[in-house]
């Protein structure tokens, strides 16, 4: 008999996906234009807003006696007019590091609350009451901040300060009510514990059921399930949520301005009174500075937009990593 060879035959190429250019249907050019535009329309705005803060801010810098990045000061008016960033990005920074220590953790707990442990009828009443605190205006929150936390945390700071002193970062050596940098975490910390909790909660309910039953098949426990399936899905979501979460806390103005005794001092005792951030500097004195002290703030206003940008940059940069790193393991 003849031996025959088999003939390898090349694989059917794949079939190309139709494009909304090449589909020639008018709705998906009109939503591809509109998306598109969109798009640059953000990237106009975005360089517009960077454009004026930075003539505003060269015009301000140019004339400023100190060095605006290490000088404590903030005295445009003065002759010669002397100003710096150094405590207001200091205050800005630790308090928003408070807040998020304080609200990441207890958003994420509520957030597994909410999509896996509490009954239907319970979880859909607290979600909406998650999502109804996400909507509460900065000022009523700032209100119940200065009449309502500020009197009450005052039996905190001497708790933390008789027990836990010896770290020197609660060691409270001035005396005065409780308007510091910590009572202004503790807030920034209520304010952004919706908007994480709100958009983790989204995130968990999109894990895969199937990876959820195919643990629990294994013989998962409910907290097994969680660890193994449903926390490593929501990673990148979880790291979206708070850092949504800290950009409004690097930028919350009035509810900061009414809680915090402003201070033009750095110190590493977040007890003590005083302490001060980018928003809560603009809110209090844009309205009696000239123009010149204007310019000044809207320095002041840049360094903050590009802090923002830089969190935000470090978020999807981490997220992406992420990825790369799930696709190589998959």
């Amino acid at each position: 008999m003849a031996s025959t060879t088999p003939i390898d035959t090349p694989p059917a190429p794949p079939v190309p996906r139709p494009s909304p250019r090449s589909t020639g249907r008018m709705g998906d050019k009109i939503f591809l234009g509109l998306s598109r535009g969109s798009g640059i329309l953000l990237l106009v705005i975005m360089a517009s807003i960077a454009v004026f803060l930075t003539y505003r801010s060269v015009l301000a810098i140019s004339k400023n006696e100190g060095n605006f990045l290490t000088t404590f000061d903030w005295n445009p008016a003065g002759d010669p007019p002397v100003f710096g960033i150094a405590v207001l990005l200091f205050g800005t920074v630790v308090s928003s590091i408070i807040a998020m220590v304080i609200a990441v953790p207890i958003a994420v707990g509520i957030a597994l609350f909410i999509s896996h442990y509490a009954p239907r009828k319970l979880a859909a009443p607290i979600a909406y009451v998650v999502d109804l605190l996400a909507a509460v205006p900065s000022i009523v929150y700032g209100i119940w901040g200065a009449l309502v936390l500020v009197p009450y945390l005052e039996g905190l700071n001497l708790w933390l300060d008789q027990f836990f002193g010896w770290t020197y970062i609660f060691e409270k050596t001035e005396v005065g009510v409780a308007r510091s940098l910590f009572t202004v975490g503790i807030l920034l910390a209520i304010m952004i514990l919706p908007i994480v909790t709100s958009v983790s909660r989204e995130v968990f309910l999109q894990v895969p059921k199937m990876n959820e039953e195919a643990a629990l098949a294994l013989g998962a426990t409910r907290w097994e399930v969680i660890r193994l399936s449903v926390l490593p899905f929501g990673r990148s979501g979880i790291i979206s949520a708070s850092m949504l979460g800290l950009g409004r806390a690097l930028g919350e103005t009035m509810a900061v301005a009414t809680v915090l005794s402003p201070s033009f001092l750095i110190s590493l005792h977040v007890l003590n009174p005083g302490g001060g951030t980018f928003a809560q500097n603009i809110a209090a004195k844009f309205g009696e500075a000239d123009a010149f002290g204007r310019d000044a703030l809207i320095a002041s206003g840049l360094v903050l937009f590009v802090l923002t940008l830089l969190v935000n940059g470090a978020a999807r940069l981490i997220i992406a990593r992420r990825k790369e790193y799930s696709g190589a393991n998959a």
